[in-house]
């Protein structure tokens, strides 16, 4: 890793974990979501199932 530049936003603490229900901090968590099977982004199942599985509906 470089060392950050003066530009670069810079997190002190991690971030909360999404997958898990947190309503504490109102992170609804990902089970039961619909997810896209196709999608490499934020919608994909891949990341939102975080590694629990998934099935795939014709709809």
């Amino acid at each position: 890793h470089k060392t950050p530049g003066f530009k670069d936003l810079v997190y002190l603490e991690p971030s909360p974990g999404f997958c898990e229900k947190n309503p504490r901090l109102g992170i609804p968590g990902t089970h039961g979501r619909a997810c896209n099977d196709t999608s490499i982004g934020v919608d994909g199942c891949d990341l939102m199932c975080c590694g629990r599985g998934y099935r795939t509906e014709t709809m």
